[in-house]
């Protein structure tokens, strides 16, 4: 077996992390000049530099990022290992995962995650869109982006979106359109896409990328334009369109994992009318050659059996 000098991948795995020698020389407690040495007898080794120099700045190469994803993966693997064999039964799991479905959805949830699995250590790194699948941000993700061959994919959620008002607004909507219940059976009402249109709509640029595409979707679902008369008030994010709506300012398009778990879900109303399927798929994903680590696997677990019990995936899915 041909191995590349060992004592020195740590080495380059801390100064590509920290993007400095001299920080990487503080975190080895080792000189700045051995820290030097060690990278220049890597890149001898290999043949390639790893880093470009220019001045004070310091950047990977092409060459340097693609050797970090893989000896950045393998010095994990390895840590993981040795700490199962000498008996440490904590599992630290960084878990990569959407703002809105970690806040509305999972982290209500982890007091249960920590009293079934205590050994389990989970840090969340928060993204606004979709994470870059690496070692170097998580250890697992949840992502609408399953496109990486390197990471395995369990299904969670797959995304429809569908209004919502206020329990307040709701009476006002009743009241202004003469809404009345069948035998008690609030089923029985329903309100058409142009009721819709007559009050503002609460839209969230992200999910489509641009303004009012949350709305327009849902009238195309319905097979109509997105009337022109419609007051659209626009947030960046669902959960800010929610909140609106939690303060009677209109009608929100929001999805089930946002009102599946939170105690305020009573806050709403969801609206007798159609839903549209965004296209969105939502998986957990973890890197295939991780598959074996009893952490990731356990999360992996507890969070299917979570999406099954609150309604967002069915037991049986084809994959």
């Amino acid at each position: 077996m041909k191995l590349p000098p060992l004592k020195a991948l740590p080495v380059f795995e801390a100064v590509a992390r920290l993007n400095s020698f001299s920080l990487a020389a503080d975190e080895l407690a080792v000189s700045q000049s051995a820290v030097s040495h060690q990278i220049k007898q890597l890149e001898k080794y290999l043949g390639e530099p790893l880093f470009s120099r220019g001045g004070r700045s310091l950047s990977l190469t092409d060459q340097g990022r693609q050797y970090l994803d893989a000896v950045s993966s393998a010095l994990l693997q390895i840590e993981r290992a040795s700490e199962q064999l000498v008996g440490h039964e904590e599992a630290r799991i960084r878990l990569s995962v959407f703002s809105s479905f970690a806040v509305r959805w999972l982290v209500p949830r982890l007091p249960d995650l920590k009293r079934l699995h205590p050994q389990l250590d989970l840090a969340l790194e928060m993204s606004s869109g979709n994470p870059v699948l690496s070692d170097r941000v998580a250890d697992c993700f949840i992502t609408v982006k399953p496109t990486s061959p390197a990471f395995s994919y369990e299904l969670l959620y797959e995304e429809r979106l569908f209004p919502v008002c206020s329990q307040d607004y709701w009476q006002k909507i009743r009241r202004e359109l003469s809404l009345e219940e069948v035998s008690g059976d609030p089923a029985s009402m329903s309100l058409t896409p142009a009721m819709v249109a007559e009050y503002p709509l609460l839209s969230t640029y992200s999910i489509y990328d641009r303004q009012g595409g949350d709305w327009e979707a849902w009238y195309r679902e319905a097979g109509l334009d997105l009337p022109r008369s419609s007051r659209l008030l626009h947030s960046s994010h669902m959960l800010l369109s929610l909140e609106a709506a939690r303060f009677h300012q209109g009608i929100a398009l929001t999805n089930d994992y946002m009102l599946s778990t939170r105690k305020d879900s009573g806050d709403f109303v969801r609206l007798p009318c159609h839903s549209v399927m965004t296209g969105d798929i939502f998986y957990f994903a973890w890197k295939t050659s991780r598959r074996r680590e009893r952490g990731i696997q356990l999360l992996r677990r507890w969070l299917v059996s979570e999406a099954i019990n609150s309604g967002l995936r069915p037991e049986e899915v084809s994959q």
